[in-house]
């Protein structure tokens, strides 16, 4: 009986058993951990926003380089040039070599 006194009578138990800390200590828990909005839900949705920013803009200098590429092949002379040396296109009475150096 006296260990239960002792434990009555001491600080932590009377923190403890506050009524307002525990909801308050619940409210916490439920609003870090459990909620659907909770701090890790959007700590994990930041990092995937973060992520996804950083695809959105190479896909726009990708973008952006495949416009110049077709503003340089609006002219017949470089869609030719384009054709042969990216395509490795011919005319039919001409033949290609194809010429690579090691670097």
């Amino acid at each position: 009986m006296e260990i239960f006194k002792k434990i009555k009578n001491s600080k932590f138990f009377n923190i403890v058993s506050n009524l307002y800390i525990l909801i308050s200590v619940l409210f916490f828990i439920w609003i870090f951990f459990v909620d659907s909005n909770s701090i890790l839900v959007n700590i994990k949705l930041n990092r995937e926003i973060n992520e996804l920013k950083e695809i959105k803009d190479i896909l726009e200098n990708q973008i952006e380089m495949d416009q110049k590429i077709i503003s340089n092949l609006q002219n017949t002379d470089s869609l030719e040039k384009y054709a042969r040396e990216q395509l490795y296109m011919k005319k039919d009475n001409e033949e290609i070599f194809i010429i690579e150096f090691e670097q």
